[in-house]
């Protein structure tokens, strides 16, 4: 198999965009009618994460170290649509066909040849990991919402109880299904390290035009049923270090770095850990009355409040306290002119700005999460900054539902 030819193969083949997954599904089902119902009736999101897939899996296979954890986390992940070994061998079929039909006059049996060596690794891989996890874990859980606070218009945090224990790490993310919306899974982080009672919260911004989050957000009432899949992610505190934590969140990208550091406070000695929680608005930093009762009851965390889009207040500045004589000689913060006293700790400006003000960060451990653009500008300015790339995990949703 010549890993450099598929790239390049691959490479060409994406440049037709949509067209390049609109022709395999239409493929799969017309020769596997018996298929299409494991698929929700619009398709624009799933040719989006197939095409997405695809590349990632083409640009790392000549890496294997690094492939093959994700494979076997697909294969994991596709239990949870019935998908059987019987199934890969339709798929490879089809994934061939599509290849050879946008690469026209340059298709080669030596092409055919690396493409069907490439899947068979593939599919193998992601069948032994469904058989292996089928051995301990259901291909779904069964959960029943016990709250719905609705936090703003656009904006819920849900809790669910499952019907059987999940497993997980705090960082990590589950598929979600609605009875009204079939086959139409979208992940979400849960915001909590694992309770004794087993139930698991979300954080769930409504996104426009989105299938599953206007359900989520607007309509679930306490008592609604819906299917969660099994936990996936690598967004997971690295338990071999005794570094301080940076925890840097946009918007709902706060849920699985809130169950982190749910994970360090269970530590008897915790290190020192600053989260950075963006927004574009005040209004929009949902919760921020709950991480200042978190910051207030515990020593070691420091929280910094963030707001890109808004200026400061009229006489406020980047910085919102000042420092003056109190009584008995001693210093004390107060607010600055201008600004209410419950929004004195908040920095106006983009994250990777504010934390470039306050300090060094090469010291530490850095998780990142949030949108696509915000997560990698900060891992950029944390790299310029001088942090080792290897202590910076990420992970990026972007505004279509994930």
């Amino acid at each position: 198999m010549d890993a450099q030819r598929l790239k390049d193969n691959f490479a060409q083949v994406a440049q037709q965009g949509d067209a390049v997954a609109l022709f395999f599904y239409s493929d799969l089902f017309v020769r596997n009618p018996h298929l299409r119902d494991m698929f929700p009736v619009g398709m624009s999101s799933q040719r989006d994460k197939l095409l997405r897939a695809l590349g990632r899996i083409v640009s790392q296979v000549d890496d294997l170290p690094r492939l093959v954890p994700f494979l076997q986390q697909l294969g994991r992940d596709h239990r949870k649509f019935g998908i059987v070994a019987e199934h890969y061998p339709h798929v490879g079929a089809s994934l061939v066909r599509t290849l050879k039909y946008f690469s026209g006059a340059d298709w080669t049996p030596e092409l055919e040849q690396d493409w069907g060596a490439a899947y068979g690794v593939l599919a193998q891989v992601m069948q032994e990991a469904a058989d292996e996890d089928s051995l301990n874990s259901p291909p779904w859980w069964e959960g029943r919402v016990v709250a719905v606070e609705r936090r703003r218009f656009d904006l819920a945090v849900i809790r669910v109880e499952p019907d059987r224990p999940l497993s997980y790490l705090p960082g990590q993310s589950v598929a979600v299904e609605l009875p009204a919306r079939l086959r139409q899974w979208r992940f979400y982080s849960m915001a909590n390290a694992p309770r004794p009672d087993n139930t698991v919260d979300f954080h769930v911004r409504l996104v426009d035009g989105g299938a599953v989050s206007p359900v989520l957000v607007r309509a679930l009432q306490p008592g609604d049923r819906l299917r969660m899949g099994a936990p996936i992610g690598t967004l997971v505190l690295d338990e071999s270090s005794h570094r301080e934590v940076l925890l840097v969140a946009g918007s709902t990208g706060l849920a699985p770095l809130k169950a982190i550091l749910e994970q360090l406070a269970q530590r008897s000695v915790p290190p020192p850990v600053q989260l950075f929680f963006g927004a574009r608005t005040r209004d929009a930093l949902y919760d921020l009355e709950d991480l200042r009762k978190l910051a207030a009851d515990l020593p070691w965390l420091t929280v910094v409040p963030a707001v890109s889009d808004e200026a400061p207040p009229t006489g406020g500045s980047l910085f919102a306290m000042d420092v003056r004589p109190g009584p008995n000689g001693s210093l004390v913060q107060v607010p600055l002119s201008g600004q209410r006293s419950e929004d004195a700790d908040i920095e106006y400006g983009a994250l990777p700005d504010v934390l470039a003000r306050r300090g060094s960060w090469t010291q530490h451990d850095a998780y990142v999460c949030g949108p696509a653009a915000m997560v990698m500008s900060t891992v950029e300015r944390l790299a310029q900054l001088g942090m080792d790339p290897a202590r910076v995990r990420h992970e990026t949703f972007v505004d279509s539902e994930r």
